[in-house]
């Protein structure tokens, strides 16, 4: 029975943004910021931007995800998790933790929830990079320092895209 309502269901997809731009922004004494402008554009014209918000697995920042790209995520990860296996379910467990649900008010500030803002050592400053389904929130000193330094970027970039060629064909 599972199996079959599992097939009947309807597949929901979900267009990613590619969020471009970095903007230094300030953190009021409410821990509110104010997203730009350009990042509202690049989801379209909406009454209310609603997002997900957590502390990143890897990097001492914060993620802003948009709803239905949070949704997606858990979707991606839910294909991949097995119930029963625990090192699945601390996955799942370290993914969401901390995750809490934020829109901008009208003047489109975010309210981050003080426990982020302390995990990813922000205080009044505050560094919104564009990225692939998301925007990372950093501390300028952890964003000027993430990376390393000139070669070991450029030895990342090698390893990864390495042998990688131009493909001026379009998909």
């Amino acid at each position: 029975m599972w199996k079959t309502f599992c097939i009947f269901t309807p597949l929901i997809f979900y267009a990613m943004i590619i969020f471009t731009g970095e903007y230094d922004c300030k953190v009021d004494v409410k821990g509110r910021i104010m997203l730009p402008v350009a990042f509202r554009k690049q989801m379209g014209e909406t009454e209310i931007y609603r997002f997900v918000i957590k502390k990143d697995l890897y990097e001492q920042c914060l993620e802003l995800y948009t709803v239905d790209e949070w949704e997606r995520q858990n979707s991606l990860i839910l294909k991949n998790i097995k119930p029963y296996n625990p090192e699945h379910r601390q996955f799942l467990r370290d993914f969401r933790m901390g995750a809490a649900e934020v829109e901008c008010d009208p003047t489109g500030r975010i309210l981050i929830p003080g426990r982020l803002l302390k995990q990813a050592d922000i205080t009044n400053e505050t560094v919104l990079s564009g990225n692939i389904g998301k925007i990372e929130i950093w501390s300028p000193a952890l964003y000027n320092n993430s990376g390393g330094d000139v070669t070991a970027k450029r030895e990342r970039a090698e390893r990864i895209m390495g042998d990688a060629t131009y493909n001026t064909e379009l998909p």
